[in-house]
């Protein structure tokens, strides 16, 4: 079943989410999808949905609620990226933790789910991270998630969203391709170090070869390897 809802959020906005559940039984996780830079855009769509075939109740929100006109997406272009990273950059990290809040609320209220899990897409990814070291996240899974050792975003203010890592209480995934531009190996030895630091049960997949954003058919980065085998560590991670 497929669905948009509405999910109030304690500062008084209302937050669109796509969402899709199993018709019968569902699993006892709940999962929220973080999107990238674009919105909750048909790829986004497309990850709920096949998140949802494996039977968990999926909620994918609409993150640049307060900025941004309801159910619209953005081109995956120049002006597409510009106008993501002035949303982007209007987020605040209190909002974005209670939008999170909000989203893992209905999950467990009206659909009665035991936990909730995170699934996110590079600054979905970083707004994912932020989630899981701040909330009661059981499990979540990073995909390129960019700027956690740096201030350069308002998600990662005023302490970088890094330090945040010994909030952790679940377990993490963190899945980057080798050649991300975005990501390098720099960072991700910043981002596995403090994860052992704070003995976070976490696993870092990393693939040789493979650019930003390789998840999304139909783009230039796109790598059929890397997302069937991260997909499948996404749908095992949420089965644990």
């Amino acid at each position: 079943m497929r669905q948009r809802v509405e999910i109030s959020v304690e500062d008084g906005t209302t937050m669109p989410a796509y969402c899709a559940r199993p018709d019968g039984a569902f699993a006892p996780v709940g999962v929220v999808v973080a999107h990238e830079l674009f919105g909750v855009n048909p790829d986004i769509r497309s990850v709920v949905d096949e998140i949802a075939a494996a039977g968990h109740v999926v909620l994918a929100p609409e993150f640049y609620h307060r900025d941004a006109e309801a159910g619209r997406y953005l081109s995956r272009d120049d002006a597409g990226r510009d106008e993501g990273f002035a949303l982007l950059h209007k987020m605040t990290r209190a909002g974005a933790v209670a939008d999170v809040r909000a989203a893992v609320s209905v999950l467990a209220d009206r659909y009665a789910v035991r936990e909730a899990a995170i699934v996110g897409f590079s600054a979905g990814g970083h707004l994912a991270y932020l989630a899981a070291a701040t909330l009661p996240i059981a499990r979540a899974a990073i995909l390129y998630g960019g700027w956690l050792p740096s201030t350069d975003i308002p998600l990662s203010q005023p302490e970088p969203t890094l330090d945040l890592t010994p909030g952790i209480s679940g377990e993490l995934l963190f899945i980057v391709g080798g050649d991300d531009f975005l990501i390098g190996s720099d960072q991700v030895d910043k981002i596995s170090a403090a994860l052992r630091l704070a003995e976070v049960r976490h696993e870092m997949v990393i693939y040789p070869g493979v650019q930003h954003a390789f998840f999304w058919p139909d783009t230039p980065a796109f790598d059929r390897d890397a997302r069937d085998d991260a997909t499948r560590k996404i749908l095992a991670l949420l089965a644990r």
